[in-house]
C-alpha cells in the first residue's frame, strides 16, 4: 500500500476536540491531555466477539483501540491502555489501514474505533484509507461518551453506528471518578448530536448485523444506583425510550481502585435488580440487559496480539 498522508487538521494545533479543550499544540509534539500527539496511536487492531449481537455476529469486529483516553475514570476495565501514564507505539497511517483491511475478510465486515474522542482527524484518515483500498464497510464509533457535539458534527457521513456509553448523570460522581463535573452535559449534549444524525431505529440487514443507528451503553457501578436510574430516566424522557439500550453489569474492581470504599466490589444482586426494573418502567424495551454474572468475563489481556477470547 503507498504512503498515506495524515490529513492536518487545525484543531490538533490548539486541540479543542473533547470537552477538556486543553489547547495542546499536537501538530508540533506537544502531548495534550489524552498524552497523545498528532500521530496516530493505536494499542491494538484486533477481532474482537464481545459487542452486543447485532454489532459482533458470529464473526466479530475488527476493533481498533486507540491509545490513552480523555476521561480517565479510576475503575477503567481497559486500564492497561487507556492510562494517560503508559507508553504506546505510534504507527504511520498506512500500516493501520493495512493491518484492518487484512482483518475485514474475517469479520462481520465492522470496523470499530474505540476511545476515539482524541483522535478524530486520525480516524477520519483512517476511514478514508480504507475506503480508498477498496473496502466499505460499517465504521462504529465507540466512545465514552464524553465528546463535543462540534466535533460529533464533523462526522456526520463517516460515521454508521454510535455505540456510547453514557457514564453519569451525577455531576459529583463524575468529578469523583473521572475528573470530569461536566460529563452529565457533556454527554447528554452529544447523545442529542447523535440522535439528530441517526434516529433510534437501528437498521440491521438480512443476517441481523446492524448497519446504522445508536446502541447506547450504561455500565451500572456499585452504590451509584440512583446515577443509574437518573440515566435511564434523562435518556427516556429527553431524547426516546426506543433507543436500543445495553444495560451492562460486567463492572468488576481493578487493582487501582481494589481498596475504594464504594468501587473495591461488584454490583450486589438488588442493585442490579433495581435498575434492570427500572428499565423497563421507563418503556425501554430495545437493547440487551447484561446477566448479573457478566463480571467474571469480558475481561481482556492487551499484552497478548489477541486480548480477546474468539
Amino acid at each position: 500500500m503507498s504512503k498515506l498522508p495524515l490529513p492536518v487538521f487545525e484543531e490538533l494545533s490548539h486541540c479543542t476536540l473533547c470537552p477538556r479543550e486543553c489547547g495542546a499544540d499536537r501538530l508540533n509534539g506537544e502531548f495534550g491531555y489524552c498524552n497523545s500527539r498528532a500521530e496516530i496511536s493505536v494499542s491494538s487492531i484486533c477481532i474482537h466477539k464481545g459487542e452486543e449481537p447485532v454489532i459482533s455476529g458470529s464473526k466479530g469486529i475488527c476493533n481498533v483501540f486507540f491509545s490513552h483516553c480523555n476521561l480517565q475514570c479510576i475503575y477503567c476495565q481497559n486500564h492497561d491502555i487507556s492510562r494517560n501514564s503508559s507508553q504506546h507505539t505510534e504507527l504511520p497511517l498506512e500500516m493501520v489501514v493495512s493491518r484492518i483491511c487484512q482483518m475485514l475478510d474475517q469479520t462481520e465486515n465492522i470496523v470499530g474505533f474505540v476511545s476515539p474522542s482524541h483522535f478524530i482527524p486520525q480516524m477520519i484518515a483512517i476511514i478514508q484509507g480504507i475506503r480508498q483500498a477498496g473496502k466499505n464497510p460499517v465504521f462504529v464509533y465507540n466512545t465514552n461518551g464524553y465528546d463535543k457535539v462540534e466535533t460529533l458534527q464533523i462526522l456526520e457521513g463517516y460515521i454508521d453506528i454510535y455505540l456510547p456509553d453514557f457514564k453519569y448523570r451525577d455531576e459529583n460522581i463524575a468529578f469523583a471518578y473521572s475528573q470530569a463535573r461536566d460529563y452529565p452535559m457533556a454527554a447528554a449534549a452529544a447523545l442529542k448530536e447523535m440522535y439528530r444524525q441517526k434516529g433510534s431505529s437501528l437498521i440491521v440487514n438480512e443476517n441481523g448485523i446492524a448497519e446504522s443507528g445508536i446502541i447506547v451503553r450504561h455500565l451500572v457501578l456499585p452504590g451509584a444506583v440512583q446515577n443509574s436510574l437518573d440515566v435511564l430516566q434523562f435518556i427516556a424522557e429527553e431524547i426516546s425510550p426506543k433507543l436500543q439500550i445495553s444495560l451492562m453489569s460486567q463492572y468488576f474492581p481493578t487493582h487501582d481502585v481494589s481498596k475504594h470504599p464504594q468501587l473495591s466490589r461488584t454490583i450486589y444482586k438488588e442493585e442490579y435488580q433495581q435498575i434492570v426494573d427500572a428499565f423497563y418502567d421507563f418503556g425501554f424495551y430495545r437493547g440487551w440487559v447484561q446477566e448479573l454474572i457478566s463480571h467474571a468475563t469480558y475481561r481482556p489481556d492487551f499484552s497478548n496480539e489477541q486480548p480477546f477470547e474468539l
